[in-house]
């Protein structure tokens, strides 16, 4: 655990989805099944809190976010957020638009890796959270919409009109975001939404096999890629270059670098310790 910490603990239970953390992987299981996990105002400030927890903890080295029952996160309750927003002011909205805004920076801006293990529906906010992951391992039976516009509002919300771009390109991103429509698992893969497709009943070994990979990898290595990954989005070229040689200096300098010297000339594999 770092030592750069203020006095008050780490939060060990969450009681508005499922945690636990098992040799270096934490995993978020929405737990709402019969709502096909839809999102409450606490699960939101319970995700953004818990996110910005993770880095400082120690014990955590990639995280891995999925749901429980047949949906990954079908998005805002109906009833329980879109109802009572009707009745709040501006400010009140505008509190509760940043919050939700926050739960996809504090993905994109933990140094953890995060995998996004999506077992059928990710709708509206639900598609907003597997975009900000970095890997999103979809079943065959997974959807994607970005339906904002099918309810009246913007497409581009939390961080969606930034992040999907970027991701699967302009014109594809309009499509999705504008027209709302729904896309299955192979259409995703097909233009650069998932990084694999499985069948439904291998997503929890093929998602568990990557999180042990990358946990049992050089974490410092791979928080600083994610890092200069985000960084790098809205830097012109010479100033990418700079961070990246800076990072690159950093590094040659760290324990894990040395350890894989020190292993490629005796012969064996390196015993990564993240440092």
């Amino acid at each position: 655990m770092t030592p750069f910490r203020a006095s008050s603990g780490f939060t060990e239970e969450w009681p508005h989805f499922g945690f636990a953390i098992d040799d270096g992987v934490a995993t978020i299981t929405f737990s709402r099944p019969e709502r096909l996990n839809a999102l409450t105002f606490d699960v939101y400030a319970d995700l953004r809190d818990l996110l910005a927890e993770l880095p400082h903890r120690g014990d955590v080295r990639v995280v891995l976010l999925t749901g429980e029952g047949s949906g990954f996160c079908s998005g805002g309750d109906v009833d329980e957020i879109i109802g009572p927003l009707q009745e709040m002011d501006t400010s009140q909205l505008l509190d509760f638009t940043r919050m939700t805004g926050a739960v996809v920076r504090s993905l994109r801006e933990c140094p953890l890796p995060v995998i996004a293990a999506v077992n059928g529906v990710a709708a509206g906010a639900g598609a907003v959270i597997a975009l900000a992951a970095d890997f999103r391992i979809l079943t065959r039976s997974a959807t994607f919409a970005f339906l904002f516009t099918k309810v009246g509002l913007s497409g581009g919300d939390m961080g969606a009109a930034y992040l999907l771009p970027r991701l699967v390109g302009l014109g594809r991103a309009t499509e999705l975001l504008i027209l709302g429509d729904t896309i299955d698992a192979d259409r995703a893969l097909h233009i650069g939404l998932a990084t694999e497709v499985v069948d439904d009943a291998d997503l929890g070994s093929t998602a568990g096999a990557l999180a042990r990979r990358l946990s049992e990898g050089p974490a410092l290595a791979h928080s600083t890629t994610k890092m200069l990954l985000t960084r790098e989005l809205d830097m012109d070229l010479g100033s990418a270059i700079e961070a990246e040689a800076v990072s690159q200096a950093l590094l040659m300098k760290s324990v894990d670098h040395r350890e894989f010297y020190k292993a490629w000339v005796e012969g064996r594999k390196p015993e990564w310790t993240g440092r």
